[in-house]
């Protein structure tokens, strides 16, 4: 693995989802850097540390999630070395229970697959059926990195290019939520 700047000059062999992430940040403006791993899927802890050695950044938990009855989903991002507590951020949301989304909405509203969910898979809800919140620790980092919709490449990026630019183009303001990891 190596730290690349931009999108590959070669798509050839990306799928259509990690080649719409290239366009829509080139199209935003948005400066990134990104390392690919396509032998090294980020399925595990141990590809996670090298992909956040290399940029330099801690890519974030990314949770899709829905309430008891399957008809609201709702993206959690949240620093990946934070515990998740269902129970706390139900309350936040004032929602009465949170569990995980299967994988057929997610690959429905977000054209994603388990492992490679990202803010950026937000592009793929036009219905805007996904809510979206992030924990405030996140936004207080300089860096902010993800997947493009794809766990065999890694990006990097401005966090103010995410909530200055990336957000606002997705037509998202989400809610900012306060996590501490407690029931």
């Amino acid at each position: 693995m190596e730290l690349l700047h931009g999108a590959p000059a070669d798509l050839t062999g990306r799928n259509a989802r990690e080649k719409r992430c290239y366009e829509f940040l080139d199209r935003l403006g948005v400066d990134f850097d990104r390392t690919d791993h396509p032998d090294q899927p980020a399925t595990t802890m141990e590809v996670c540390e090298k992909v956040d050695a290399i940029l330099g950044v801690h890519i974030c938990k990314n949770l899709f999630l829905t309430n008891r009855q399957k008809t609201e989903f709702y993206l959690l991002i949240m620093p990946g070395d934070k515990p998740f507590k269902t129970k706390e951020l139900s309350h936040q949301l004032g929602v009465a229970r949170l569990s995980f989304a299967t994988e057929e909405p997610m690959a429905e509203l977000l054209d994603v697959h388990p492992g490679s969910v990202s803010v950026l898979a937000l592009m793929n809800d036009q219905d805007h059926r996904v809510h979206l919140a992030i924990d405030e620790d996140v936004l207080k980092e300089e860096l902010f990195g993800c997947h493009p919709c794809e766990n065999t490449s890694s990006l990097r990026f401005k966090t103010s290019d995410l909530r200055d630019k990336i957000l606002p183009a997705l037509g998202y303001s989400p809610a900012i939520v306060h996590l501490v990891g407690a029931d």
